[in-house]
């Protein structure tokens, strides 16, 4: 267990902690995650007692994601009472944010009347069941060592200090309720690949509850697969290796359970020529216990490897938590984990600085053993480095390129949010984060054109759960699935990695393992950069093809961008855009094949702060009509349900935090009736036989806050496509080229843009 005077105090405690009394907590041992509780914590007073208006505090990391207690409802979740046996009176209140970071979420109990003798107790239940509360919902991820941190202020000076030992509970999984089958997505036939296998429980826990049996089968001929594998108790992940297949074609396995349940893997494309560049996936964004987040790193490296199947990782702890030792351990795990061609980890950490002063960056070394450059030492005790800090993200950059760093920085949108208008160091900052479990950010890439920046696109997790690569969102102010990155390089390395990255071969997804190609076409030669001109004058050639993320001048006229893609799920829509502005649509379907089913969805943010989530709890009710079939769309928390009231009337509660929500409904009639769905952002009324090919839209407010309702075919089994858009170019401006793929389960995918530019002055001279 790790310290837990740690990031309190800089020297010793005020009082010594086995002065300061005792708790204990029931149940203890081993607790479900997601499962519904009530615990009792019993704060016996040590030697010191408890003066009039002493106080405990009750505190947990602020990833956790347990019901919040609260005082107010007896009948309600998270009913928090206090009792002293002596009869002081107390009070109690509840905060998200009243203690030192990252164990912010605060349960302040105050003696206000009376005090307490050594040996008197304070008896405080979470989740109180004896008035009509359901208990509290238990934190929905795993933790074998979950604090109730117990603070005690005996002396009434504001001054607490942590008991020793805490209350401690061990959180795991609950039985197996799916599995995840994940390949590779680009090989060449004939090549070697492998297999990936993960069962989770309902919240997205890697579970090996009970032994499991599978079946395998393939739509190829795939040598070295088994027909059939075993998970034995308490093994939650499998890799199949040395698998080949000699076909051409998009392959996926099958995964087949007793129960009759049913895995898909991701589509691998099999081509029969050489691959160039080869697709490996990413996660280079989240971090562990250390800082902000729950478990370990050593845990979290580990994870992305074994369990979530990722090519690369990197871990981004907030800087102002690092440590010295904790940033000497990092580059411990960063050199054992870090194996080419099989496993690569990212040195690197995140710059943390407040919004008005550059906003979140990661950071990432080429190289092991780098000093970090820290916004703050807010949270680190030992100033003996502040000398390096830097508390902009100018005076990162400028610090890098003084120290002639082997360095990238990418943009993010976390609790803090990117301001690129602040700083930004083409040399360095080649991409900008627009999807994490935070949500989806497409105005971040918005403020790139904007500014007239060159950059291309990643997803990742910011994952604080040590899952990186399988972030689920649980019930927390994370409203989205973790992203992936996918980088196109021609091996599994650091320098390939950072190559990649420089060039902007890589696109994003929401998760979902996809192949995707982009390439621009020009009918007469245009010149290609290998570097961004705006840098000045740098090796350039002439090329009749662009890849994604190329930088490209050609006169004025027209490109053809050319879109190849392979996806898990049917292919709702491609949309193109030239930067801003959205060219056009492609849908594998027309009007002609509209049928009995309809979309509605929910999307957009608060605004573009850590408080961005949006509530969109509400109901649709179908008059003069009544629904056959209705399935949700991206309701991450088993918490949060999609009900059928009856047969023309639904209700739910669910969130977005720039990403899009909603349900998909068969209709008993296709075109009678009409449709009403009332949420607390807004209300969209239309007549059903008015739902067509294009939404019909709803804007309510915030940063594009909108409801939607639109038709789809009958059926739709679109899972490759090949489509090729004549785009115009505007001349006298950068013309950022790049589409966005929507599958039906509710992913979607962006490319790196293909910048056609104007002609650097240097070039025409």
């Amino acid at each position: 267990m790790r310290n837990p005077l740690e990031n309190f105090y800089p020297g010793p405690p005020p009082i010594p902690p086995e002065l300061a009394g005792r708790c204990d907590i029931a149940p203890s041992g081993e607790i479900e995650a997601g499962s519904w509780q009530s615990f009792t914590l019993v704060y016996t007073a040590g030697p010191y007692g408890m003066d009039d208006t002493a106080s405990l505090k009750v505190v947990c990391r602020f990833a956790s994601d347990q019901t919040m207690p609260q005082t107010t409802d007896p009948h309600a979740p998270g009913y928090l009472t206090a009792e002293a046996s002596n009869g002081a009176t107390l009070s109690c209140r509840c905060d998200y944010k009243q203690n030192v970071r990252p164990w912010d979420r605060t349960v302040h109990v105050k003696v206000v009347k009376g005090c307490m003798a050594e040996g008197d107790r304070i008896t405080i239940r979470l989740g109180d069941t004896r008035f009509g509360s359901p208990g509290m919902r238990v934190q929905t991820f795993a933790d074998p060592t979950f604090e109730f941190r117990v603070l005690a202020d005996p002396i009434a000076c504001y001054h607490f200090v942590p008991l020793l030992p805490q209350p401690v509970i061990s959180i795991v999984p609950g039985p197996r309720a799916r599995a995840h089958a994940v390949l590779p997505t680009l090989r060449q036939v004939g090549k070697v690949f492998r297999l990936g296998i993960r069962t989770e429980d309902a919240w997205g826990n890697p579970s090996g509850k009970a032994e499991a049996y599978f079946s395998l089968s393939a739509n190829l001929s795939v040598h070295g697969l088994p027909e059939r594998i075993i998970f034995r108790e308490g093994e939650a992940a499998r890799q199949v290796d040395d698998l080949r297949c000699d076909q051409p074609g998009d392959l996926v396995i099958r995964i087949g359970s007793p129960s009759g349940a049913e895995t898909v893997s991701n589509p691998l494309r099999l081509v029969s020529e050489p691959v160039a560049l080869s697709a490996f996936w990413a996660d280079l964004h989240g971090q562990s216990g250390e800082t902000i987040g729950t478990g370990t790193a050593e845990y979290y490296f580990g994870f992305a490897r074994d369990q979530a199947f990722l090519d690369l990782v990197s871990h981004q702890g907030n800087d102002f938590q690092i440590t010295q030792d904790f940033w000497k351990e990092l580059g411990r795990l960063f050199a054992e984990f870090n194996q080419p061609g099989r496993f690569v980890a990212l040195p690197g950490y995140e710059w943390s600085g407040n919004t008005p002063l550059g906003g979140d960056r990661n950071v990432y070394f080429l190289q092991d053993g780098r000093p970090i450059r820290r916004s703050s030492h807010a949270l680190v005790p030992d100033h003996s480095d502040i000398g390096y800090d830097c508390r902009t993200a100018a005076e990162l950059f400028a610090a890098l390129a003084r120290d002639r760093e082997d360095a990238l920085v990418v943009a993010h949108v976390g609790g803090r949010y990117a301001n690129l208008a602040a700083a930004h160091d083409a040399r360095f900052e080649p991409a900008v984060e627009i999807h994490s479990s935070w949500g989806s950010f497409e105005w971040l890439l918005y403020d790139a054109f904007d500014l007239g920046l060159r950059v291309g696109v990643v997803a990742g997790s910011d994952d604080h759960k040590a899952r990186p690569g399988a972030s689920w969102p649980g019930a927390s102010l994370f409203g989205a699935l973790g992203g992936l990155t996918c980088l196109r390089m021609p091996e599994l390395t650091r320098k390939a990695a950072f190559s990649c990255l420089r060039q902007r071969r890589h696109y994003a997804t929401t998760g979902s393992r996809l192949h995707l190609d982009v390439a621009a076409l020009f009918s007469d030669p245009a010149i290609r950069f290998r570097e961004d001109p705006a840098l000045g004058k740098c090796p350039a050639e002439t090329v009749r093809q662009a890849q994604m993320g190329d930088i490209i001048f050609r006169p004025a006229g027209e490109v053809s961008l050319q879109v190849e893609a392979a996806t898990p799920a049917p292919i709702e829509r491609l949309d193109f855009f030239n930067g801003k502005r959205h060219i056009g649509t492609w849908r594998p379907y027309g009007p002609t094949d509209l049928g009995w089913r309809i979309r509605v969805l929910w999307t957009g943010a608060e605004y573009r702060g850590r408080f961005r989530m949006t509530t969109w709890d509400g109901t649709a009710k179908l008059a003069g009509n009544a629904f056959a079939r209705v399935a949700p769309i991206n309701f991450f928390n088993p918490d949060k349900q999609l009900r059928r009231l009856g047969t023309g009337e639904l209700s739910w509660e669910s969130v977005t935090t720039g990403n899009f929500a909603g349900f998909e409904a068969q209709l008993e009639t296709p075109a009678a009736g009409s449709l009403t769905v009332t949420t607390k952002s807004g209300t969209l009324e239309t007549p059903v036989e008015w739902i067509s090919l294009e939404e019909s839209r709803v804007d309510c407010g915030g940063l594009d806050k909108q409801l939607l309702a639109y038709r789809l075919p009958e059926q739709n089994r679109c899972f490759e496509a090949k489509v090729t858009l004549a785009i115009p170019l505007e001349s006298g401006r950068d013309n950022p080229l790049y589409v966005r793929l929507t599958t039906e389960d509710g992913h979607r995918a962006w490319s790196s843009p293909i910048y056609v530019v104007p002609q650097p002055e240097w070039l025409a001279g």
